[in-house]
């Protein structure tokens, strides 16, 4: 336990460190995201926050992992994807960051690629959901094909970093529900004594926690898409690395609560535009978080109804991994 508690301290103090960096930087080089009729914020923002949450949890799960998981030869291979298709994320987000800056859109198959692309590593490096388990007798009765087992763990993948990247729309929101969602990932490796996700899970903590201090309303500093899609992308690969690792046929809605407030928010919105007939990638004001500020709610008060259910999922999910652990 006191090895996660380590690698949030780290991954904490590292991104609190750097997000004021990051954000001067922003501001003196224009990586700003200006402000359209469709976000809430009025007036430029710098969109660095992503990075200093990106080398915050680098740092702190290697030097971690290097002192207290030497030799564990199958984790390390699926970390490696996870970092390899983290940093794929991040790159891309940057560039699509760059375009807002420059009041440009960019298009929308490049990133799909890219996600399909970082998915397909960590499947390679050894992750993957492989079956539903007997809760029981602790053998496979449904064992997943090789390539069926493929092509739903990337599907996975690419779908929370898409849910995870639409929820980036108010000042703390995408930062607070990820830090619950890591926080219940966390509790769950720990239940089952996964000490290489838990260290991922605790990390993931440290540097969203971090970022929270400066982008809660007002912020000062957001994410970006870079920030958006690795958090999601390290949090479906938590998943699949951890929860969905040994899944029964109950337990295996526990990482679906786990990030339940980005998933169901983002099957209304697709099942809302494919019936209108319009582009499911497109952005749009449809989003649970909207709707709730259309209502007459401000963005603190929209926020923390999200915060409340995030926290109901969570605790329905840790119920659920208890029982059938």
């Amino acid at each position: 336990m006191y090895v996660d508690l380590v690698a949030a301290i780290i991954a904490f103090i590292i991104a609190y460190s750097l997000v004021p960096v990051m954000r001067r930087l922003a501001l003196r080089t224009g990586f700003v995201d200006m402000p359209t009729e469709r976000k809430a914020h009025k007036s430029p923002l710098p969109m660095l926050g992503g990075a200093a949450m990106l080398v915050g949890f680098l740092i702190a799960t290697v030097v971690i992992r290097h002192f207290f998981l030497k030799g564990a030869a199958s984790t390390n291979e699926a970390f490696d994807g996870l970092i390899i298709g983290g940093v794929i994320m991040f790159c891309v987000g940057m560039v699509d960051d760059y375009a807002k800056t420059r009041s440009r859109d960019f298009p929308a198959w490049p990133k799909f690629l890219a996600q399909v692309i970082a998915a397909a590593i960590l499947v390679y490096c050894g992750a993957s959901i492989r079956g539903i388990q007997d809760p029981i007798h602790g053998t496979y009765y449904i064992t997943f094909s090789s390539w069926f087992r493929d092509l739903i763990t990337i599907l996975w993948i690419v779908g929370i970093v898409n849910v995870f990247n639409f929820l980036d729309g108010l000042d703390g929101l995408a930062g607070g529900i990820a830090a619950m969602s890591a926080s219940t990932l966390l509790i769950i490796s720990i239940i089952k004594g996964d000490m290489s996700s838990a260290i991922s899970a605790a990390s993931l903590i440290g540097v969203t926690l971090a970022f929270l201090r400066f982008n809660f309303y007002p912020a000062r500093i957001i994410m970006g898409d870079a920030g958006s899609t690795f958090i999601g992308y390290v949090l479906a690969s938590i998943a699949v690395m951890g929860a969905f690792k040994s899944a029964t046929i109950i337990s295996i809605f526990v990482p679906v609560l786990a990030l339940g407030v980005p998933i169901f928010d983002a099957v209304f919105v697709v099942a809302r535009r494919l019936i209108e007939k319009r582009p499911v990638y497109k952005a749009d004001r449809s989003h649970s978080h909207y709707r709730l500020m259309a209502s007459g709610l401000t963005q603190i008060q929209t926020v923390s109804i999200l915060y409340l259910v995030a926290l109901g999922f969570s605790v329905v999910s840790i119920m659920i991994a208890l029982v059938y652990r």
